[in-house]
């Protein structure tokens, strides 16, 4: 079991946090419409969350098996500017984004919640599951949150890692005025 120091410590080294988005940015529903569209719905605290992490310098990123161009639109809204959809295997697109973004493995951090989620939690130096995410998720992520996903659970992390980093008061600064 790690202590909470030890998820602490994983947080602080964060420099990019990747987002997987069914069960994690949304609560795992996929709605159909009468034509066939899926949609999806999003927490407004985890979106501000994402925007605050942002502005402190910590890069985000999404890595999906899903494709939806409604998880465009939101990364766009958001300031999300790495986004992977459709990767089910999603080794392929982690090395992209190492690539791209120049850190290590280690100083990024992950929340999933399946076993597709599974290689990139055991690469990550912070690894973060929900609440209902599959027991074998659970069992090797650093962190579980309290609030599900869809739910919460983005905003718990980002406000950990901005708190870890001795970012939190800065990034709220704005807010009272």
């Amino acid at each position: 079991m790690v202590t909470p120091l030890a998820h602490m410590e994983r947080a602080a080294r964060v420099k990019v946090m990747i987002f997987d988005v069914d069960g994690v940015l949304t609560d795992g529903s996929l709605t159909y419409g009468p034509d066939g569209e899926v949609t999806k719905t999003f927490y407004v605290l985890d979106g501000l969350g994402i925007q605050l992490l942002n502005r402190t310098g910590v890069q985000t990123a999404i890595i999906s098996a899903r494709t939806s161009p409604i998880v465009i639109k939101r990364a766009a809204d958001l300031g999300i500017t790495h986004v992977f959809q459709g990767q089910h295997d999603k080794r392929l697109a982690f090395s992209e984004l190492l690539n791209k973004t120049g850190v290590t493995a280690e100083a990024c951090g992950y929340i999933g919640d399946d076993v597709i989620d599974l290689p990139l939690l055991s690469r990550v130096g912070f690894a973060v599951t929900v609440p209902s995410g599959h027991p074998e998720v659970q069992h090797r992520a650093h962190y579980v949150t309290k609030n599900p996903g869809g739910r919460g659970a983005v905003r718990e992390v980002c406000d950990m890692v901005m708190r870890a980093q001795g970012t939190y008061e800065q990034a709220l600064a704005p807010y009272f005025g």
